[in-house]
């Protein structure tokens, strides 16, 4: 694994290729074939104040991620009895004008240290197997596709979504199974990426699940394991990457971007693993982060999801510990 890890980096490098415009469909093609992450001109214009989101949405309940930091939603954490576990968010329903106000607070949701993050992931604005959402009054200002990339794949994407966040939220190490595509309408988000090829260093193991309760209203989240599947009737568990990305990883060359709203977008191709930390539109990275992807469904056919799992059952050996790679292993 070390010669290709090796000659992957040595032919690609660390650096993100910027595209002064968005591109053609044809262009679109080719950054897929290769398979590298792009940043491009032509981002969202949307002039989604605070004030036009709560005139819009009203009194109408949407769905947000609730946990007690914003570190530890959908990502390992050790449980008060030391084992460790994947860990994800309580949901609560409020409005846009409680979140908006939850966000705005150094405290968080409600006066308590609690975070507030809407992260729905289920194609809250689109999805083609739902004809309305939560967000249904804000679907007239976003596009359902992205053209150039809709043209490209031959069908439209499998999801859309809205993020809404602030500095305090941080998505944990993954990889998506989709074609991302991502715009920033206010605020910043900034990426830390890996290629497949070094996603077995980033020591992926399977955690048992767990997710954030409260065992009244108003009282402090808690740990809550998941013992069993209700599908399966068996133990409840995750893969998830255990390597911390904001620190040196023996063998990796990760590629940092940072997207602004109003400036770029970004391709994140498939199967490339991604780290996310946001700062707000407000002074001292403060206030209020709003990002819109599209999400392209993954051509199954061909070598991707082949080696990707490839990859993923080399870290789950444990095979990463490889002798000859230099730097830091840094495990969460």
């Amino acid at each position: 694994m070390e010669e290709v890890l090796r000659e992957y980096q040595e032919l690609n490098g660390s650096h993100i290729e910027f595209i002064p415009n968005a591109p053609t469909a044809l262009e679109f093609s080719r950054i897929v074939h290769i398979s590298r992450p792009v940043h491009f001109a032509g981002a969202s214009t949307l002039k989604w104040s605070d004030t036009y989101l709560v005139e819009m949405m009203g009194s109408t309940p949407i769905n947000v991620a609730i946990t007690p930091d914003g570190f530890l939603a959908d990502a390992l954490v050790e449980g008060p009895d030391g084992q460790i576990y994947f860990v994800e968010p309580r949901t609560e329903s409020m409005t846009m004008d409680s979140l908006l106000h939850s966000l705005h607070s150094p405290t968080g949701e409600s006066g308590t240290t609690a975070i507030c993050y809407l992260q729905s992931q289920n194609g809250n604005l689109y999805t083609p197997h739902r004809a309305r959402s939560e967000f249904n009054s804000l679907r007239g200002d976003v596009p359902k596709d992205v053209p150039w990339a809709t043209e490209a794949f031959g069908y439209s994407p499998d999801a859309v979504n809205l993020w809404i966040g602030n500095r305090q939220s941080t998505t944990s190490i993954h990889c998506d199974p989709y074609e991302n595509i991502y715009a920033v309408v206010r605020g910043a988000k900034h990426f830390i990426l890996f290629p497949p090829t070094e996603g077995y260093l980033l020591q992926e193991r399977n955690y048992p699940r767990a997710v954030y309760t409260r065992p009244h209203p108003g009282a402090p989240l808690e740990l809550t394991p998941i013992e069993v599947d209700e599908n399966s009737n068996e133990a409840s568990m995750v893969s998830w990457a255990s390597a911390d990305p904001t620190k040196p990883i023996r063998g990796t060359m990760p590629l940092r971007v940072t997207i602004r709203a109003g400036e770029t977008s970004t391709c994140l191709l498939v199967c490339w693993w991604h780290h996310v930390t946001q700062s707000g539109d407000g002074p001292g990275g403060c206030g209020i982060v709003i990002a819109i992807n599209w999400w392209y469904d993954m051509e199954m056919r061909g070598d991707k999801w082949v080696w990707l799992n490839a990859l993923r059952r080399v870290s789950q050996r444990g095979d990463w510990n490889a002798p000859h790679l230099s730097g830091t292993d840094t495990v969460v």
